[in-house]
């Protein structure tokens, strides 16, 4: 039912930045599980996976940060990892409280793999976008996510 209220009339949920952002990442979830090598592995995982390739042996703090994925995600993310053989675990040599996480040489070859179909996936998603649309869009992710990055680091503790 709608109301006579001025302030509202005219909003459209379905025309808002989080309505269409959630509407298109759940469109990408789908292509990446339709087109991933492996069907068992979650694009949160491959990030995962990713961000060891690209950082090396790495704890859980320095994935949650090379992911931006919180702690008790990234916790499960590890264990499911390491049940399938795709990470291990070891102390770290500084620091005994502090468990690193490594690629397994099946998990490289996995992402040998997956990084072709990675970017089939990415292609999939952009659609029918022209390639000056493409960048565009990438750049305007990226720079909601900075802004809202240096808001939250800039922030004061609470």
């Amino acid at each position: 039912m709608k109301h006579d209220r001025p302030d509202t009339d005219d909003y459209d949920v379905t025309q808002q930045v989080g309505h269409l952002l959630r509407r298109v990442y759940q469109r990408h979830l789908s292509i990446f599980q339709e087109n991933a090598s492996d069907p068992n592995l979650t694009s949160v995982q491959f990030v995962t996976l990713c961000a060891l390739r690209d950082h090396g042996p790495s704890s859980q703090t320095e994935l949650v940060k090379a992911t931006a994925v919180d702690q008790g995600t990234i916790r499960g993310i590890i264990e499911r990892l390491s049940a399938r053989g795709l990470i291990t675990t070891s102390g770290d040599e500084q620091d005994g409280r502090k468990i690193i996480m490594s690629l397994t040489p099946a998990a490289e070859h996995l992402l040998e793999e997956m990084i072709p179909a990675a970017r089939l996936i990415s292609e999939l998603t952009m659609g029918d976008l022209n390639p000056a649309e493409r960048v565009a869009l990438l750049y305007l992710l990226r720079r909601i996510l900075n802004y809202h990055d240096e808001r939250s680091s800039s922030a004061p503790e609470k």
